[in-house]
């Protein structure tokens, strides 16, 4: 097996940096958009095994990344819990609740474990990676109905609703747990927590309403490594330092190479990057990387997922550019 990232993640020797994308499976590769046709809506697509099998494994075959990260959405848990969550056709996600929500069942999720278990018995060249939204993020898309523009309504109930609030968080946390575990039993060597709205919360409220949430994630999670990923994590990086995370991820606005911490660091390429053209890109990466100073330690990823109508020869040009950076 390629073990690159995992090495790094140990802070062992390596000879170049390991790369994997966020949203590296997905539009702008024509392969998927052969497969998405052929179902009717994006949630449908998720829960088939046999595409998502093959839409997990393209950017291996066709990029050489370093890691495969299971083709998914932080979301799809929430049906199961008492949400009614649809796609609109060339829109974001639609979230409809009561206000209430049951402890997630493992079986509503069990096309998600065999989509990794095939994925791993198909290939044994690199880690997969499994994944999950941070509890606050799911709950702010449950309050805001969809992609939040803001987080005024989540807000509003945090300090209005504070026991209800901790009573969602307490069963979104204990689910998150059991559905990470379930994904490690099924054969992902990394688990991803995707937090990104909770980067837009006060310090002290991160520290109150958030933390002690995630922090319980990286607690029981066993079995694999466990990587962090939310905006202006910077913010909070003396918090996170005392989580037990094995690798913080961070958006492209953060300074990377002046953070103090142990932890392992993933990051962050501004994925606006990808719209440049290709020597200018080209550029861009090959500046980025020589101002890193981590001879190990360290993922190479983007500050955010892969956006719409990248163009496919951009991302396999940054691929590329990253894995013939040596560092011996």
């Amino acid at each position: 097996m390629n073990d690159l990232i995992l090495r790094s993640i140990r802070r062992e020797r390596i000879e170049r940096y390991p790369i994997w994308l966020m949203r590296q499976a997905g539009r702008y590769m024509e392969d998927y958009r052969r497969i998405r046709e052929n179902f009717k809506n994006f949630l449908e697509l998720c829960k088939d095994v046999r595409a998502s099998v093959e839409i997990t494994l393209l950017p291996l075959k066709l990029l050489k990344v370093d890691a495969l990260i299971v083709f998914s959405d932080i979301l799809c848990i929430l049906e199961g819990m008492g949400a009614k969550l649809s796609y609109g056709e060339g829109e974001g996600p639609k979230l409809e609740w009561e206000g209430d929500l049951k402890e997630a069942n493992p079986r509503d999720m069990e096309y998600l474990y065999e989509i990794i278990n095939e994925v791993c018995k198909a290939q044994r060249e690199v880690p997969v990676i499994g994944f999950c939204g941070g509890p606050f993020t799911l709950l702010s898309y449950l309050i805001e109905g969809g992609s939040p523009n803001s987080l005024k309504k989540t807000k509003k109930f945090m300090k209005e609703k504070p026991e209800k609030y901790q009573k969602i968080m307490q069963i979104l946390t204990k689910s998150l747990i059991n559905y990470l575990k379930n994904q490690v039993k099924a054969g992902a060597k990394i688990v991803q927590v995707f937090d990104t709205w909770a980067g837009l919360l006060s310090y002290y409220d991160y520290r109150d309403l958030v933390l002690p949430y995630v922090g319980r994630i990286a607690q029981e999670v066993k079995g694999a490594y466990t990587i962090y990923f939310l905006r202006g994590g910077s913010n909070y990086l003396d918090l996170l330092n005392r989580t037990q995370y094995d690798v913080l991820s961070f958006d492209w606005t953060t300074d990377i190479t002046s953070l103090k911490t142990k932890k392992c660091i993933q990051g962050n390429l501004d994925p606006d990057y990808l719209y440049l053209e290709g020597e200018t890109l080209k550029g861009e990466v090959l500046k980025f990387l020589s101002s890193l100073p981590f001879k190990t330690g360290y993922i190479f990823n983007l500050g955010h997922g892969v956006g719409k109508g990248v163009p496919f020869e951009n991302v396999k040009l940054l691929v590329d550019t990253v894995r013939s950076y040596a560092l011996h």
